[in-house]
């Protein structure tokens, strides 16, 4: 399995925009196995679950994250990803601080978002405490990036 790629997506706290991203990812290859999928937080706490909303609206979209526990980003788990991508340029930049050695990994989820509205930046927005409506754009821009990701990988 050498030739699997594993895709890890990093946001605050690991309990919102990034597991989203893992079960709609996981969701997106489901019976391939030349992906494997994470995620991890820039300032998370080991073991927490991913948020009540997250989870809600990944059972809505036929998603899970079976099992998920939160846990911080470290060498160790970005060893073992082949491609990472951040949440929010902060997210970013503060990898690349962190971890300058893996940089040639490290990308941005709204770049392969295709969203033409320059005013909408190029963050994925936190959704925490706001709301269901908030989890849903989280949602839409990783709906609209994912396609995006696994071509961009297909072709690396």
């Amino acid at each position: 399995m050498s030739d699997q790629k594993h895709v890890l997506f990093v946001c605050t706290g690991n309990t919102c925009r990034s597991p989203m991203a893992e079960g709609l990812f996981r969701k997106a290859i489901a019976g391939r196995d030349d992906f494997a999928v994470s995620s991890a937080g820039i300032a998370a706490t080991k073991g927490t679950p991913a948020s009540p909303e997250t989870r809600s609206l990944l059972k809505q979209r036929g998603a899970t994250l079976d099992n998920f526990q939160s846990r911080p980003v470290s060498e160790t788990i970005l060893n073992t990803a082949t491609h990472v991508f951040a949440m929010t340029e902060g997210h970013l930049t503060a990898l690349e601080a962190r971890f300058p050695q893996h940089a040639d990994k490290l990308y941005l989820v709204r770049e392969f978002a295709g969203i033409p509205d320059k005013r909408a930046g190029i963050d994925v927005p936190d959704p925490i405490g706001m709301g269901p409506a908030a989890y849903e754009e989280v949602a839409q821009v990783l709906d609209a990036a994912i396609p995006s990701i696994i071509a961009y990988i297909e072709k690396t």
